[in-house]
């Protein structure tokens, strides 16, 4: 069963930075596709940020331009540099992997005050 990590977040205010990090415990890593997904609070998950194997990213609109996902497949770990944070970005973070859904992690909470 994959393992998934999720750590860096934390209370910042409106225009700071804050980088995420999840480690996968699959030796398969680098052949995933990988997703970071948010929840905030009363709402669904949400997809912000995917890396394909080949490195290739997309974003919805709603982050695009602030947030940079990348990976390092060496060390099974996909990150989320969030730069420019809003309120509204204010969630619970996870990383899964895309097309297969691995068991979620207990994700990383982000707090962002105006």
């Amino acid at each position: 069963q994959v393992q998934l990590v999720e750590s860096g977040g934390g209370s910042v205010q409106a225009g700071g930075s804050l980088r995420l990090s999840c480690t996968a415990s699959v030796i398969t890593f680098s052949f995933n596709n990988m997703g970071w997904y948010r929840q905030p609070p009363g709402k669904q998950r949400e997809l912000v940020a995917s890396i394909l194997y080949s490195g290739s990213t997309n974003y919805p609109d709603s982050v695009k331009g602030r947030f940079t996902i990348s990976r390092d497949n060496a060390k099974g770990t996909v990150y989320l540099q969030m730069n420019s944070l809003k309120p509204e970005d204010t969630a619970v973070y996870y990383c899964n992997s895309i097309g297969v859904t691995w068991t979620w992690g207990q994700g990383t909470q982000v707090t962002v005050s105006s």
